[in-house]
């Protein structure tokens, strides 16, 4: 007989099934355990290819690790253990018999629910919870790690004297630490009100009190911590009014120093004297006295910290304002132009004293050698057409500009593109298109029949500086990875016809990337980027390397995680390699007093908004900005280099104790890279934003907004509401000594008015012609315009303005006009401003470009457009412009008979070529009624014309001046120039 014991088989299977969930479990924590490992070690293998004897970043990332498994543990820790102890406090002030209720009995089922499970209920929320807040925590580890190893500044506010270190490293680290503790506080009384209502210490129903005893003193001590947190909040706000935006500018206003001031000290007492009722009512029964504080605290917060300051400011400031702010607003002035390396920048009265006469101009013509009339935002296309080789290299969509040999030149790097359409494949992609190839250099102002006159070129490469090493495995169209170096591995160099196999092969030899050669290493990246072949494939080899995470910015923003980085890195030929040069700023967004800026927006410009070569900045608000490094990435190797470039920053010396030993010191920097430095962009669009208000330094003129500028748009028509980008380029500032300066400039105009109000520069070269230390490096130049409409001189035209005058020209309109119709497109180059003769001169290149869909259009150089005060002339070349400028210049317009015109026939002249440009205008936008009134003036100045014509027969209009329509029919349709 076989007996079953009931239920055994039942009980078998649930058996299996409970081991079946620990072991997947097991299995979960270990792949995650596995996944994170993975990301860890794979990042710190990188970070120890990048380094250099003299600066290892291995130690960047484990102190960034160690910084945020504290502040993680720390938080986490504070807020499970905080709560959980109140939990367990509210738990055991329990009242052993609960009234009855039935309230209480529509408990008694959930305490019922939960009593079984309590310990594993309070551990897993506790655990959700002490996560959530040290994954919150962790990612302000720059917080606390700069306020561990703050550097003073040397400079106090005006109204606390208080060191700018406290505001900038102090401040924020309290802020976060008072905010744990508030978040634990709030959470720890949330928590114990729950367990205190669930298990009968509160009750919202039922006849009797509404709390136990030890549940309302329990309570009492969590609301008297919470107010007297409250309390250390106010006192606290205090300084934060230095960052105010009640008043006109940034900082304290008299409001918030009359007023708001004040009323945070009484509000911090008020809060501490709540905060002892509080305490007090643990021996006390009943809520008289803490209920009364805490109306009290609620009404003062009310009436003295809202109320009464905007009674000041609506009855005390508002009615004289000026007097009242004129204080605070010179310490925004003040406090902005140091907190942007602007201080020491005054306008420099310019323009007053232009020369007029042309046989004098054209002799000071040979202080305009070396205008550069490449463009790095138009010839791009130029440089793929004439320098690509191969469909699979690239160049960017905006070149750069720097100089060698003290001449301007425009440069650009050869990437790979990737393996060719019909040739794609894992080892093709991975393993054998590897690199781009050379550095290609041309001369700025010299062409070669409108195309760039190249310097170095070609494949292999050909030119000066001579480059050992012209492979490109580091770059800003580098693949997600390569596998390069392993031994037999051959890789694509270049193509070569006059080779046999077609092409010339290279291996790597570098020590970038990280040793791929072994199972673990190839286990580990197969996981990383989740392509089995790096572990199945027979094609790597012993010795081979993997580069990954390798363009410029991403590695020096890995490297430096606390710097933030321009957005256009540019190529250097130096030392027989290409390096990459990367600028970096430390930024706070805590300097007292310093107006704030959208760092986005500061920078924005026609390149950024249309190029995919400049990186575009974050959205970032920040007070303070220098360029405290300079990097370097070769691109043979990626070793990234940390240079100190801003000796006096506190920032950056702060940061250089967090990470010791990454940042060299600004000696190191070696002589030929020094002479291809330059004065950042980013940070001269962030100086000239602020300089448009900020160059005002009298507290009244700032309040009535006399003098403000803006930036102006970019004056070509197809970038129409961008803003004009600078310009590197190397020009004569009016000084003594005359030299030429490699500089970074840009203009200024009035605001909603065309006119030029200032022209700005900054000497970018740190190294003279002579390759010696250039004392004025980083001096801004302001040249603000003094002349009027009155002066013999005219008011010098802005952008826009010169672009109008350019395109309205008749001799001009008709030089493009057949241009513009023959199958071509034309594409304006950068309207360069020069001082010159104590005037302006402008100078614009224009490119012509096919337009037929069969061609492989690039642009090339058909014409040079010059301006100089009134005067516009055009020519082949800059050589040709000018002779025809100055030719003109200082001349009085003549008769076809050879008699000057009278002022009033040049004044009808005028009239007449005025409402014309303004008709075509009008015409172009399908602006009716201003055409008619266009129309109007236009037929008014022909008939004055012509009575003149009658009156002095000899004073006709000049050559080249705008026809007169016919008085029967409607203006001419004179083609557009655009």
């Amino acid at each position: 007989m076989t007996f079953r014991t009931p239920g055994l088989g039942r009980r078998a299977g649930t058996g299996r099934r409970g081991t079946a969930l620990p072991v997947l479990v097991a299995l979960t924590v270990l792949v995650a355990a596995y996944l994170v490992f993975t990301a860890i070690w794979t990042d710190l293998l990188w970070y120890r290819s990048i380094g250099t004897p003299a600066a290892r970043f291995g130690s960047v990332y484990t102190t960034r690790l160690r910084a945020q498994a504290v502040l993680f543990a720390g938080a986490g820790l504070l807020m499970a253990l905080v709560v959980g102890a109140n939990m367990v406090i509210a738990y055991r002030l329990r009242p052993v018999y609960r009234p009855l209720s039935v309230e209480q009995r529509g408990l008694d089922r959930y305490r019922a629910l939960i009593e079984p499970r309590r310990r594993l209920v309070t551990g897993g929320a506790l655990l959700l919870l002490g996560l959530l807040t040290g994954s919150s925590v962790a990612g302000r580890w720059p917080v606390w790690l700069a306020f561990l190893h703050r550097t003073p500044f040397g400079v106090e506010d005006p109204e606390f004297h208080k060191d700018v270190s406290f505001y900038v490293f102090t401040y924020p680290f309290l802020r976060l630490l008072l905010g744990v503790v508030f978040a634990t506080v709030i959470l720890s009384l949330v928590a114990a009100v729950m367990v205190h209502y669930l298990y009968g210490g509160l009750q919202i129903q039922g006849p009797g009190e509404k709390a136990s005893l030890p549940a309302r003193a329990h309570l009492s001590v969590l609301v008297g911590l919470f107010v007297l947190l409250k309390a250390f909040a106010y006192w606290f706000d205090r300084y934060g009014l230095v960052h105010s935006e009640r008043g006109v500018t940034t900082g304290a206003s008299y409001t918030d120093v009359n007023a708001l001031l004040p009323a945070k000290t009484i509000l911090a007492v008020i809060a501490l004297i709540c905060a002892v009722l509080f305490f007090v009512n643990i021996v006390r029964r009943g809520m008289v006295l803490p209920g009364a504080g805490l109306t009290l605290l609620v009404l003062s917060a009310v009436l003295v910290g809202g109320v009464y300051p905007l009674l000041i400011q609506q009855f005390q400031v508002r009615p004289d304002e000026q007097a009242k702010e004129r204080a605070f607003i010179q310490r925004n002035i003040d406090a902005t132009r140091a907190a942007y390396g602007v201080q020491d920048v005054k306008p420099e009265p310019y323009g007053s004293a232009a020369e007029t006469d042309g046989t004098r101009l054209a002799a000071q013509r040979d202080t305009l050698s070396g205008v550069r009339l490449l463009d790095p935002a138009v010839v791009g296309p130029t440089f793929q057409q004439l320098q690509q080789i191969r469909e699979f290299y690239r160049f960017p969509d905006t070149l750069d500009v720097d100089r060698y040999g003290g001449q301007d030149s425009v440069v650009a790097v050869r990437e790979l593109s990737g393996a060719p359409r019909d040739q794609k494949g894992w080892v093709k992609d991975h393993l054998i298109y590897t690199h781009g190839y050379g550095f290609v250099r041309a001369a700025g102002d010299q062409l070669d029949g409108g195309k760039p006159a190249f310097k170095q070129q070609d494949m292999p490469q050909e030119g000066t500086p001579a480059l050992a090493r012209p492979q490109v495995y580091f770059g800003e169209r580098s693949a997600q990875y390569s596998i390069v170096g392993g031994r037999g591995q051959r890789e694509l160099d270049y193509p070569d016809q006059d080779l046999a196999a077609g092409q010339a092969d290279h291996t790597y030899t570098g020590t970038g990337g990280v040793p791929i050669d072994t199972a673990f290493h190839k286990l580990l990246y197969a996981t990383r980027f989740q392509d089995k072949n790096l572990l199945l494939s027979g094609a790597i080899k012993k010795d081979a390397r993997i580069l990954y995470d390798r363009t410029p910015r991403q590695m020096v923003q890995r490297a430096a995680p606390w710097l933030t980085l321009d957005g256009n890195p540019y190529p250097v030929a130096v030392g027989g390699r290409i390096l990459w040069v990367v600028d970096g700023y430390t930024t706070s967004s805590g300097y007292p007093y310093a107006e704030t800026v959208g760092l986005k927006d500061a920078t924005r410009d026609t390149v950024t908004d249309t190029r995919s070569a400049v990186a575009r900045q974050s959205d970032q608000r920040i007070n303070y900005l220098r360029n405290a490094v300079k990097a370097t990435v070769d691109a043979y190797d990626g070793t990234v280099h940390l240079y100190q470039w801003d000796e006096a920053d506190p920032v950056a010396r702060t940061w250089m104790k967090v990470f010791k030993g990454t940042v060299e010191p600004k000696s190191a920097i070696p002589p030929e890279l020094l002479a291809h430095l330059r004065y950042p962009e980013d940070l001269f669009k962030v100086q000239r934003r602020i300089l448009a208000r900020y160059h005002v330094t009298q507290a009244d003129s700032f309040y009535n907004g006399q003098g403000f500028w803006d930036v102006p748009e970019d004056p070509n028509p197809v970038n129409r509401g961008k803003i004009q980008p600078p310009a590197y380029l190397s020009l004569r500032m009016p000084e003594p000594d005359g030299a030429p300066r490699f500089s970074l400039t840009s203009s200024f105009t009035p605001p909603r008015q065309g006119y030029l109000a200032a022209f700005l520069a900054a000497d970018s070269a740190p190294v003279d012609a002579a390759g010696k230390p250039n004392p004025d490096y980083g001096r801004l130049r302001l040249l603000e315009m003094t002349t009027t409409e009155k002066a013999a001189v005219p008011r010098p035209q802005g952008p826009g303005q010169v672009q109008n005058a350019f395109e309205s020209d008749p001799e001009i309109k008709n030089l493009l006009y057949p241009t513009r119709n023959s199958g071509t497109v034309t594409k304006l180059g950068n309207l360069l401003t020069l001082p010159f003769a104590g005037g302006l001169l402008y100078v614009e290149p224009v490119f012509t470009q096919s337009s037929q869909g069969n061609q492989q259009p690039y642009p090339t150089l058909q014409h040079v457009l010059v301006k100089y005060n009134n005067d516009v002339a055009s020519g082949k070349d800059l050589t040709t412009a000018l002779d025809q400028l100055f030719a003109i210049t200082g001349k009085p317009a003549t008769a076809a008979g050879g008699g000057s015109l009278t002022a009033r026939t040049q004044q009808a002249v005028k009239e007449l070529q005025q409402a014309f440009t303004d008709y075509e205008a009008a015409q172009k936008r399908g602006d009716y009624p201003a055409m008619g009134e266009a129309w109007a003036r236009l037929r008014k100045a022909k008939d004055a014309l012509a009575a003149l014509q009658q009156q002095a027969p000899a004073a006709a209009p000049a050559p080249g001046a705008t026809p007169a329509p016919s008085p029967s029919g409607s203006p001419s349709s004179s083609p557009s120039p655009g």
